[in-house]
């Protein structure tokens, strides 16, 4: 089921400064997956504009409990760790109902993935995937093993720094939104190519998750907090309905 596009107007037009480019050479994958030309921009029809709509009883009661949804014999080993935040958008209204997917390598940096053969054991009691719906103020939270860091072939000795994978829906398809969060006090994302491509520091700060003493649960969890902001909307005002809204 999609939302209403009666009360929604276009998206803002996206700030490319705050994002990574799609070529960049350091980041040495994205020289053969990224246009030549330049992007063409295209008004907002209704397609992107509305989205579909998620119910809490779509989701499994442990979707956003990593530590327990593949727990199989016994428990995951790492450092337990609760994420959580608010999503809004650029207006700084929450996005509700927005379906948060979040997906990881464990403890020792290893994705259960078929094509991941770094040395670092599987574990077999976590399988690093999750999601979780916003409330209706936009909060969300999940639990999880703090993800390892892990080497890759970008250059001869590069390593990832710890993170998790987002990938968030909203109210409209133009708001999705794929991104990584990293761990405050991490040597490794100063280094990190990926990281590095995005020429704005601000823009990086906000991807570096800090410590939250006050989301503690004592004995159990420390905690980090992740805020994040999707693209705002116009106001329709006066103007023409969007092509193909009724």
């Amino acid at each position: 089921m999609n939302r209403s596009s009666d009360q929604y107007g276009e998206f803002y037009q996206r700030d490319r400064s705050v994002h990574p480019p799609a070529y960049a050479p350091d980041y040495k994958t994205s020289i053969l997956r990224s246009p030549k030309n330049a992007l063409i921009s295209l008004q907002n029809s209704l397609s992107e504009i509305t989205g579909p709509v998620f119910r809490q009883d779509e989701l499994g009661p442990l979707d956003n409990d990593l530590i327990l949804n593949y727990a199989k014999d016994g428990l995951p080993i790492g450092e337990r760790i609760i994420v959580h935040g608010f999503v809004r958008d650029e207006n700084g209204r929450p996005v509700k109902n927005s379906l948060v997917e979040v997906w990881q390598a464990n403890a020792g940096g290893r994705y259960r993935h078929k094509k991941d053969q770094y040395l670092a054991p599987i574990d077999p009691n976590f399988g690093g995937c999750g999601r979780v719906l916003t409330d209706d103020n936009g909060y969300y939270f999940f639990r999880t093993i703090k993800p390892g860091p892990y080497p890759w072939r970008n250059r001869v000795n590069d390593w990832r720094p710890a993170h998790i994978h987002f990938s968030l829906s909203g109210d409209g398809f133009a708001q999705r939104l794929i991104t990584q969060m990293y761990f405050e006090g991490d040597p490794l994302i100063a280094t990190c190519p990926i990281v590095r491509s995005i020429n704005n520091e601000e823009a990086v700060r906000t991807l570096i998750a800090p410590l939250d003493r006050n989301a503690f649960v004592q004995l159990d969890s420390m905690a980090y907090r992740f805020d994040i902001v999707l693209r705002g909307r116009r106001a329709t005002l006066f103007e023409n309905r969007i092509q193909g809204a009724k």
